[in-house]
C-alpha cells in the first residue's frame, strides 16, 4: 500500500473481536493463562494489544521487520545506543540534538563506549574518525538546529564497508518524507513526541529494524528494562499517524512561505531550511527525501532582538519541541541546545541568536503578520 494508505489502516486498522474502528486501549498489566499455559501475551511489559499496534505501523512505515515503542523519544535513542557495549566507540554529528549530545557525554561514558562528533556533511571526515574500536554510525538529517544534510547513501556504504552499524534520527522528516530502511540504514529512530503524534499531547519513542537478529536484540533489550510506551499514549499515537500526512503536507508549505519571507527580511541575518533554493546541501537532501520538512531554523541580526521577539509573538508556542499542529518557536541556545556547553554552540555556529520555528497548520498568513510584526518590535 502507499504511505497515506498505511498511514490510516496501519498494521490494525479494526479491533477483531468487535469491529470497533480503534484498537482498544488495553489498561491491563497482566493476562490470564487459560489452563495454566501462556498465551500471546502475559505481562504488559512483554507485549500489549495496543502497543502491537503503533509498533506493527512503524515497522510497516519504514520497511521494517519490527517496531518498538518506548515512554520517549530519548528512551528510543537509548535503545539504539544499546546495541553497542562498553568497549565501543560511535560516530555523531557535531551538531545534533541537545538531548542526544547530553546521552552520549553523560551516559554513554559510564557505560565504558566512547563518541566522537564530526561534521558528517563530509564522508572522508566520517571515515577518517573510524577507530578499531568504531561500531557504529549515528546520523540525524538534516541536522537539529542548523539544518546541515548528511548523504545517507554514502554513509550507508562507509559503514557496510567497515563494518559498522548505522543509526538514523529521522524525527525531523519522519517516514512519510524520508524512509530511512530503504536507504540502507540499519535503524530508524523516532521522537513520536513529535511529528507522529502530532497534538503536543504525549510523549513517545519508536524504533524499528529491517535486520531480524538487530529486532531481537532491541526487544530483549525492551522487555529487559521496560522503559514502554503506555496502552493509553499508544492509542494517542496510533490515531495521531493517521493524520500525519495532510498535517505534514499543511506545515511544510507554511514552512516554505515563511522561510522565503524570513529570508528576504531586513532583520534576518540567515535562514537555515532545505525548501530554500542556495541551501547547502539541497540537491543531496532531495536525492533521499521528498520534501524539505516543516521545521527551519533563522538567525537575526542582532542578538538582541531575541527577547523581544519572543516576548511579542501570540500565535507560537514558545517551547524546546516540534511536531506539534500548533506552530513551536524555539530559542536552542537556551532550550533545546541548553544542554551544550556554550564553547561547543559558539564553535558549532549555535548563536544566541538563533531561533528554530516548527510551523503548524495554522494559515500560514497569520502566521507571517504575527512574525513580521515581532520583528518589528
Amino acid at each position: 500500500m502507499r504511505p497515506a494508505t498505511l498511514l490510516v489502516h496501519q498494521g490494525r486498522d479494526r479491533d477483531p473481536a468487535t469491529g470497533a474502528a480503534n484498537i482498544p486501549v488495553y489498561l491491563a498489566s497482566t493476562y490470564h493463562h487459560f489452563g495454566g499455559r501462556p498465551g500471546e501475551y502475559d505481562y504488559a511489559r512483554s507485549g500489549n494489544p495496543s502497543r502491537d499496534q503503533v509498533e506493527e505501523a512503524i515497522a510497516l512505515l519504514e520497511g521494517g521487520v519490527r517496531g518498538f515503542a518506548y515512554a520517549s523519544g530519548m528512551a528510543a535513542v537509548g535503545a539504539a545506543l544499546a546495541l553497542l557495549k562498553s568497549g565501543d566507540h560511535v560516530i555523531a554529528p557535531d551538531d545534533l540534538y541537545g538531548g542526544t549530545y547530553r546521552y552520549l557525554h553523560l551516559v554513554l561514558p559510564q557505560q565504558g563506549i566512547s563518541a566522537s562528533l564530526v561534521d558528517m556533511t563530509d564522508p572522508q571526515k566520517v571515515e577518517d574518525a573510524i577507530r578499531p574500536e568504531t561500531r557504529a554510525l549515528l546520523l540525524e538529517t538534516p541536522s537539529n538546529p542548523l539544518f546541515k544534510i548528511t548523504d545517507l547513501r554514502a554513509l550507508v556504504e562507509i559503514a557496510r564497508r567497515r563494518g559498522l552499524l548505522t543509526l538514523l534520527d529521522n524525527t525531523f522528516m519522519t517516514p512519510l518524507l524520508q524512509p530511512a530502511l530503504p536507504l540502507g540504514i540499519d535503524v530508524a529512530i523516532h521522537s513520536a513526541t513529535k511529528f507522529l503524534g502530532g497534538h503536543s499531547d504525549l510523549l513517545a519513542g519508536l524504533v524499528t529494524t529491517a535486520d531480524q537478529d538487530l529486532a531481537l536484540r532491541l526487544k530483549r533489550f525492551q522487555n529487559a528494562t521496560g522503559a514502554t510506551l503506555a496502552p493509553f499514549d499508544c492509542f494517542l499515537l496510533a490515531r495521531g499517524i493517521k493524520t500525519l500526512k495532510v498535517r505534514l503536507e499543511a506545515a511544510q508549505a507554511g514552512a516554505q512561505l515563511l522561510a522565503a519571507r524570513l529570508a528576504a527580511h531586513p532583520a534576518v541575518a540567515r535562514v537555515y531550511y532545505p525548501g530554500l533554493a542556495e541551501h547547502p546541501g539541497r540537491a543531496v537532501h532531495f536525492a533521499q527525501a521528498s520534501g524539505p520538512g516543516a521545521v527551519l531554523s533563522f538567525e537575526l541580526k542582532d542578538g538582541a532582538q531575541v527577547p523581544r521577539v519572543l516576548e511579542a509573538v501570540r500565535l507560537p508556542i514558545i517551547a524546546p519541541s516540534l511536531g506539534g499542529v500548533e506552530t513551536i518557536l524555539t530559542h536552542c541556545w537556551s532550550m533545546s541546545h541548553a544542554a551544550i556547553p556554550v564553547p561547543v554552540k559558539e564553535q558549532l555556529g549555535i548563536r544566541e541568536s538563533l531561533l528554530r520555528i516548527s510551523v503548524g497548520i495554522e494559515d500560514p498568513e497569520d502566521l507571517w503578520d504575527d512574525l513580521e510584526t515581532a520583528l518589528a518590535r
